[in-house]
């Protein structure tokens, strides 16, 4: 019986045969991708540049930012070179590194968000408390939790999956290796063995989801006493991206790895992971600069630094 040490590459799938389709596929792809690096790009410079942005608030987002960069960047560069080239092969040390890096970035940007929103609540419910509930020090401690979990995360799936015998192939029903997919492949009880990975995930997911959900209830009714219409529509402004961001990326990625197994096909599974792994990251930077006009005018102050230095 082979076993997974046995293996030297994976088969991802493909998402057409014909020359042209694949082609437009790569097209499509590296525009997704150039919107996310230069969307997630334009904001990692304007807050390490601008003194004004040097808030809890946009530490958070920078945070977000860099998350959402390196969770595209895991996934869509092998998928648009697998297009572009016409091939299916990823090999072993390839396939692994999908395996770590996506859950990391993926359970880190989702405790990112929930810290995101216990930044809001504290700055709408408790705004005198502010400073020295979110000093620098609190801050770092809550984003390098946000990525320690997600770590601790990655780690533990991904030891199991790769301790785990092969035998049914290297044949992956997925544009990248994550973990589920690896799991079908086994030839052993897989998911008695992922137990406790799995606790733990549910456990940080499930807790994760309740903290979001009472921090804007707090809000939403801390709002509903303001007497001035103003201060509640600068609330709004300042909720409702981080609220967008976290119901497209709550909404989609449950979808994909709670929907029930009777609906689940090979072309659904492919339009929901792409929905949950590359939409997000190239539209959070637009969500987040709609109603926000600090980073607005950031990002047109670095323009003008660029233009002006270009010039002179």
């Amino acid at each position: 019986m082979p076993n997974i040490t046995s293996l030297s590459e994976f088969l991802l799938l493909a998402f057409a045969d014909t020359r042209e389709l694949q082609l437009l596929h790569f097209g499509l792809f590296l525009g997704i991708y150039l919107a996310a690096l230069l969307g997630n790009g334009l904001i990692l410079t304007a807050v390490a540049c601008d003194h004004r942005l040097h808030t809890p608030m946009y530490f958070f987002l920078l945070n977000l930012a860099l998350l959402d960069l390196s969770c595209i960047s895991t996934t869509l560069p092998k998928a648009m070179a697998s297009s572009l080239w016409d091939t299916r092969v990823i090999s072993y040390q390839g396939c692994a590194a999908q395996v770590l890096f996506f859950p990391f970035f993926l359970t880190a940007e989702y405790s990112m968000l929930t810290v995101m929103a216990y930044d809001r609540y504290i700055a709408i419910c408790k705004p005198l408390h502010y400073g020295s509930l979110l000093g620098s020090r609190a801050c770092a401690q809550m984003a390098a939790a946000s990525w320690g979990s997600g770590f601790l995360n990655a780690v533990l799936h991904t030891a199991n999956t790769f301790s785990l015998p092969l035998c049914q192939g290297n044949a992956v029903d997925q544009f990248f290796c994550e973990v589920p997919q690896i799991l079908k492949l086994s030839c052993s009880d897989a998911y008695l063995r992922e137990v406790g990975a799995l606790a733990f995930s549910f456990s940080l997911a499930f807790g994760c989801f309740v903290f979001l959900v009472l921090s804007y209830v707090q809000i939403f009714r801390a709002v509903l006493r303001m007497p001035s219409e103003q201060g509640r529509h600068k609330v709004f402004s300042m909720c409702l991206p981080h609220l967008a961001v976290v119901s497209l990326f709550v909404s989609t990625a449950f979808f994909a790895y709670l929907k029930p197994p009777s609906i689940s096909s090979p072309s659904l599974d492919l339009v929901v992971s792409l929905l949950y792994s590359v939409v997000p990251p190239a539209v959070n930077p637009l969500i987040y600069s709609m109603r926000n006009q600090e980073l607005k005018d950031a990002v047109r102050k670095l323009f003008l630094c660029v233009l002006l230095k270009h010039k002179y």
